[in-house]
């Protein structure tokens, strides 16, 4: 076995295929030679993709990255990547070559991403692809947060859900509202709102796993998405949600300026609809919020 498993490794090595895995938590766990060449990567670092991507964007190289600004960018792919069990694109380097990569996600978050150079293929429907993949992109993206909207949410719920129902795999959906928004509007303005929502939705982003799924169902109401989670960890995770959000000062023209949020968790249930589960935690945050808000309920 420790055979086969050197060759593989070696083929792995020699193929001009780009190959790497991610583990749940995003971070570098192999890497063929071609995919660390493209990457610029040592033979020894294991990166964040986060920090791989940053680090590239800022030295011009990797990933052509379309972005003036690279943390608004980043927290919009962020709030997709690695959601499904496997999706395919189109992507391009900065050295001129275009990869077709595809990212293959196992139910514990670890992801094989393998890429082929498709530079030399009949290009004359790229605009078309690449139109097309931009409007996916935005089909499935909050305009005003960047993170992912109602729909995107919805498709990863029901995805849980059947999983589910298939391997029994436990789960749980924690809605999530913003207390007091409509005051501090009328207080500050419509555009402090805007402010506070997306500094909500960036410091909430940075707390998600990647086999989670954050997103903005509207409003002042978003959604995370909790597979393989039983309701203990659901809690702990939104506690540490809470505590980067009290930390938090975003308005400029109010240096002592807090805001809050209540949540409701509600665990998957066998035969569950995406409707069912989204009650139960509606009806938790309502009891968080007639609580005192700034706290967590759990669904009966």
């Amino acid at each position: 076995m420790d055979e086969i498993f050197r060759k593989l490794l070696h083929l792995c090595n020699d193929t001009p295929v780009l190959a790497a895995a991610y583990d749940g938590f995003d971070r570098l766990r192999y890497a063929n030679q071609a995919f660390r060449s493209a990457y610029f990567l040592e033979a020894d670092e294991t990166p964040l993709w986060s920090d791989l991507m940053r680090r590239n964007f800022e030295t011009g190289r990797g990933t052509v990255i379309r972005a003036g600004d690279f943390d608004a960018w980043l927290i919009s792919t962020q709030s997709r990547r690695g959601k499904m069990g496997f999706r395919a694109f189109e992507t391009d380097l900065v050295d001129g070559r275009w990869l077709w990569m595809t990212e293959t996600v196992q139910s514990d978050g670890w992801m094989l991403c393998i890429a082929n150079d498709i530079t030399k293929l009949r290009a004359h429907g790229r605009t078309v692809r690449q139109d097309l993949d931009k409007a996916i992109k935005a089909s499935n993206t909050d305009e005003l947060t960047g993170v992912a909207n109602r729909r995107f949410v919805t498709a990863r719920m029901g995805e849980m859900l059947q999983r589910m129902q298939t391997e029994g795999r436990a789960g749980c959906v924690c809605v999530l509202d913003l207390d007091n928004l409509k005051y501090i509007n009328d207080r500050y303005g419509h555009q402090a709102g805007d402010v506070i929502l997306g500094d909500f939705a960036v410091r909430i982003q940075r707390e998600v796993r990647r086999s989670d799924c954050f997103g903005r169902v509207g409003g002042e109401e978003f959604v995370v998405v909790l597979p393989n989670t039983p309701t203990a960890a659901a809690e702990l995770i939104v506690a540490r949600m809470l505590a980067a959000i009290r930390n938090s000062r975003p308005l400029s023209q109010s240096a002592d300026f807090g805001y809050s949020f209540s949540a409701g968790i509600a665990a998957a249930q066998r035969g569950d609809t995406i409707d069912d589960v989204l009650a139960r935690a509606d009806t938790a945050l309502y009891s968080a919020k007639m609580a005192g808000r700034n706290r967590i309920h759990l669904a009966a």
